[in-house]
């Protein structure tokens, strides 16, 4: 009897898998609602990079012309120097017994020329300024101690005001610019102060300019809400007396001689725009057309960014403003080294000290 082969099944292959669901069809609002989204996000994309080129253009123009401007000023340097040199150097005498040459005095550096009395169009333009009013309980939250003169710290602002205008006065002098080592020191505190010390001044006509144009601050210590760009003011958009404000009538006894330049714009562009052309354009014109005594420009911390550096040929001389139990000795020289002899320090500014009659602060 033949056995029979036992019967075993077919091994099954495995089933594919199942094709992935399809899903419902898009809808035809909800397809063109896409595609207009896609559409502004490529748009908003161009606009962008178009902007990005314009700016850089702008950047790339703006370091030409300070290169440019640079380069005149050392040429224009260079002549008087070498004119100079040919001017006191003596001729060879061929005779032994000719009488010796006497030293000739030193020439002195060209000064820009400063007009020191205001002509009646300057005082017209200054009454048209737009009034600035003040709160005197704002000021006095923010250590405004000039104002109210009930701190005798005061009186530390108004021998800084005497000595200062006197310097300015002996060397022919207008433009100084506030500044600090680093930040915390007080320099717009200090500024503020001697802005309104110096609006008691009868004669002395003075101005306060934020340039701290990366951290703008003067106008929230004034308590001024809105007061607009000074990047505006500096490259020419606007003219001067529409952006300055002069002060008001007022209960702290402060002049009407004192006037601000206020900003709430943050520029990241500073030291570029300090440096630029048409800035020293804009502050020269405005010394000409309201001839103040005094020109006081706040500005940033000197070991931060270039931005001192960028505006000191603008300036006459320097006011440091040094904090107690803050800067260090190794930073004055810093800042020293930085500006150089070409920019006098006029004088420091030691705030924040302690152990001293006028309790908080200190000359």
């Amino acid at each position: 009897m033949v056995e029979r082969r036992k019967f075993q099944r077919r091994k099954r292959v495995d089933e594919t898998p199942e094709d992935p669901p399809i899903f419902p069809l898009e809808r035809r609002a909800d397809r063109l609602a896409r595609r207009e989204a896609e559409r502004e996000a490529e748009d908003a994309r161009t606009e962008q990079g178009r902007a990005d080129q314009m700016w850089a253009d702008q950047i790339r123009v703006a370091q030409i012309q300070t290169e440019q401007h640079r380069a005149e000023m050392e040429t224009a340097r260079r002549q008087p120097a070498a004119t100079r040199a040919r001017t006191v150097t003596p001729r060879p005498v061929p005779e032994p017994p000719a009488p010796r040459a006497e030293a000739a005095e030193p020439v002195p550096a060209p000064r820009r020329p400063i007009t020191r009395r205001a002509t009646p169009q300057a005082g017209a333009l200054w009454d048209r300024l737009p009034v600035l009013e003040i709160d005197s309980v704002h000021l006095e939250r923010n250590r405004i101690i000039t104002a109210s003169r009930e701190d005798p710290a005061h009186a530390a602002f108004d021998v800084l005001r005497t000595r200062l205008t006197q310097a300015l006065a002996e060397n022919g002098w207008t433009r100084v610019g506030i500044t600090s080592p680093s930040k915390g020191c007080g320099k717009t505190f200090t500024a503020a102060n001697l802005a309104i010390s110096m609006s008691r001044q009868e004669g002395l006509r003075a101005l306060l300019m934020d340039l701290d144009l990366r951290n703008p601050s003067l106008h929230k210590v004034m308590g001024m809400r809105a007061p607009g760009a000074m990047g505006a003011l500096l490259r020419g958009v606007i003219p001067p007396e529409a952006h300055l404000l002069r002060m008001g009538e007022n209960h702290i006894h402060a002049g009407h001689n004192i006037a601000f330049g206020f900003n709430e714009v943050i520029e990241p562009y500073a030291a570029e725009l300090l440096n630029a052309p048409a800035t020293a354009e804009v502050i020269t014109s405005i010394e000409a057309r309201l001839q103040p005594d005094v020109m006081l420009f706040d500005l940033p911390p000197a070991l931060y960014y270039d931005d001192v550096l960028a505006f000191r040929p603008q300036i006459d001389g320097v006011l440091m403003v040094v904090g107690g139990g803050l800067t260090t000795e190794r930073e004055i020289r810093e800042v020293e080294r930085r500006l150089g002899t070409d920019t006098p320090l006029l004088g420091m500014v030691l705030n924040k000290a302690e152990g001293t009659n006028l309790k908080k602060y200190q000359y």
